[in-house]
């Protein structure tokens, strides 16, 4: 009898992860888009999102939460996600409401094993903690990752074209009410 494979262990990164977060998007980022944007624009888009400093920018700066994934003791995948700003005309205290998910990457060998559900159910979990009622994401329009975020429920709000250096990455926006 085959026993089902053990849960994830999913915690929060620190900023000692950060090699280990780099050592994963490393895996994780030219398999993903290697069919969606040309190799000049995943170089660029790479060296202004996963530097060292970059990553410590996005920790300490702009409050963004990583977590990471532990499979058989070995990361295999990460996420991230932040409150979004207040809406305007809202009370600059108040507490936000309004997260969105930056980054979910699984490493090739590990997908299709449950690994990305266990990701974002972990975050919209810390969310809802948080007091967190929506959970927006940004996906390219083209890459197939669409289908998950529908299946979980994330619902196409508008397109957005967002330059990135000379670049442009043609997104969807997604939303799920939490």
């Amino acid at each position: 009898m085959n026993t089902p494979p053990a849960p994830p262990r999913i915690v929060p990164a620190t900023l000692r992860d950060i090699p280990t977060i780099i050592q994963l998007a490393e895996g994780t980022w030219e398999p993903t888009y290697r069919f969606i944007l040309s190799r000049e624009q995943m170089e660029y888009m790479y060296r202004v999102i996963y530097t060292p400093a970059a990553l410590k920018r996005q920790m300490a700066e702009q409050h963004h939460t990583f977590l990471l994934a532990h499979v058989g003791g070995q990361p295999a995948g990460f996420a991230s996600f932040a409150p979004q700003p207040p809406a305007d005309g809202a009370p600059a205290d108040a507490a936000p409401t309004e997260y969105k998910l930056h980054k979910i990457y699984v490493l090739p060998t590990q997908q299709g094993q449950g690994l990305g559900l266990h990701l974002i159910e972990a975050v919209e979990e810390a969310v809802r903690r948080a007091g967190g009622h929506t959970l927006d994401l940004n996906v390219n329009r083209y890459n197939p990752a669409l289908s998950f975020y529908e299946r979980r429920g994330f619902v196409q709000q508008r397109e957005e074209d967002v330059p990135i250096g000379p670049y442009f990455m043609n997104d969807y926006i997604m939303r799920k009410t939490l």
